[in-house]
């Protein structure tokens, strides 16, 4: 399934021949007329949904059958006034309902589709730049991180947050351009992908550390990558590039989950907890004039 500029939703089936798309969405002021960045599907196998959302803030509920027109739509504003200018979308793993979407003007938003609070929730703020990616954490284990969050942004930093506070829990700033995509392992809790504007893929494991990347490599001729996704098991991550090209890495060992990785992560977060808290209590510094 893909979005595109025009607003039309497209989608292709692997078992045909033709290169060009099996169904689209018709243009349609009942449908989407801005750009389409956001595109997911939620549920399980047999009972799911596509979401997506372009740029003017319109969300659209469709019926993978049925592309003709969409279930439901929704106008997606903050205080009932301001259309947010959607970037990017995730849903916490088995989650339909509630999601968070990053936005044009570096905002980060909860929001859920169905229910009293319908619509955007609650506002996150931390970037200076648009949001380019943002991912819930997915990795089930002993521990739940679900309330757990990051994003990218033109800011040139990846930002680590919990749905319980509105500002960042940690800001990853190893990149030297704008970071243009991150996602979470889907096995190892602490584990996640980025790309940037170099060409360079990091993947930061944060039980070793949370300052520079546990893994990196630049692609061959250092196109940005703008596009990162990790397979299912998590043993192998795509990269996609300017140049149209996709890249895939076979990760190793390196992204294996170990039992104690849950509790080892649920300790590094106290740790990051505590000092943002002390950062918090210290205040900026002021300079003597």
């Amino acid at each position: 399934v893909g979005g595109t500029y025009s607003g039309q939703i497209v989608l292709w089936d692997n078992r045909s021949h033709r290169r060009t798309p099996v169904q689209r969405t018709p243009l349609s002021a009942a449908a989407h007329t801005h750009p389409v960045y956001c595109v997911n599907v939620v549920g399980t196998q047999n009972a799911n949904n596509l979401i997506t959302v372009s740029t003017d803030g319109r969300m659209c509920s469709w019926s993978l059958d049925m592309l003709s027109q969409p279930q439901e739509t929704m106008e997606l504003v903050y205080n009932k006034s301001k259309p947010v200018a959607v970037t990017g979308m995730a849903f916490p793993t088995g989650d339909v309902n509630n999601y968070v979407v990053g936005s044009e003007e570096g905002t980060v938003y909860t929001a859920s589709r169905h229910g009293s609070k319908a619509g955007i929730c609650e506002m996150f703020e931390g970037h200076q730049g648009p949001v380019t990616g943002i991912s819930c954490h997915s990795a089930v284990g002993t521990v739940d991180f679900s309330h757990l969050f990051i994003t990218s942004s033109f800011d040139w930093t990846v930002k680590l947050w919990s749905t319980k506070h509105n500002k960042p829990l940690y800001s990853f700033e190893d990149n030297a351009d704008y970071v243009y995509d991150v996602m979470w392992s889907p096995v190892h809790p602490a584990m996640f992908a980025a790309v940037d504007g170099m060409g360079r893929l990091d993947l930061w494991n944060l039980n070793n550390d949370t300052e520079v990347p546990t893994a990196s490599v630049t692609i061959e001729g250092a196109s940005a990558l703008n596009r990162v996704r990790w397979s299912s098991g998590g043993k192998e991550v795509a990269v996609g590039d300017s140049e149209g090209r996709v890249w895939i890495y076979d990760t190793g060992e390196l992204s294996v989950a170990h039992p104690e990785d849950w509790a080892r992560f649920a300790r590094t977060l106290m740790e990051i907890r505590a000092n943002r808290a002390d950062g918090e209590e210290e205040g900026p510094m002021e300079l003597a004039s």
